[in-house]
């Protein structure tokens, strides 16, 4: 299993842009079902975007249209590109890898990162 490493997260305003990485290391994140979650306290993790081995993208129907999963197999690293942040995209955001995509937004992911927060104020 990949050890994995988010970074990016910092407060924006509202209309703002941010890019989240998800550096990967001891494993090559295209074995992987690769996917971004996020969770506010006190509520339920969300699944926000996700991408198989093969390259075959899932995505939230809130962030449809605003954020885009990506992944640099030559860096082993997974992005998450978001514009157009709302002040309810304000959460931490986790990177998790899985064998499979399978049920995806249920979040049953074996392996996680630590988390970074992205903040967006009005």
């Amino acid at each position: 299993q990949p050890i994995l490493m988010e970074s990016g997260g910092d407060s924006v305003q509202t209309g703002g842009s941010l890019r989240l990485t998800c550096a990967a290391t001891r494993s090559h994140v295209s074995r992987y079902c690769m996917a971004w979650f996020r969770q506010v306290p006190g509520q339920e993790r969300e699944g926000v975007a996700a991408m198989n081995s093969a390259g075959t993208i899932y995505y939230a129907d809130s962030v449809k249209g605003r954020f885009t999963i990506s992944r640099d197999n030559a860096k082993n690293t997974i992005y998450l590109q978001m514009n157009g942040l709302k002040s309810e995209d304000t959460a931490l955001y986790f990177c998790a890898a899985d064998s499979t995509c399978a049920r995806w937004q249920q979040g049953h992911f074996t392996t996680w990162g630590q988390g970074t927060q992205v903040t967006v104020s009005i």
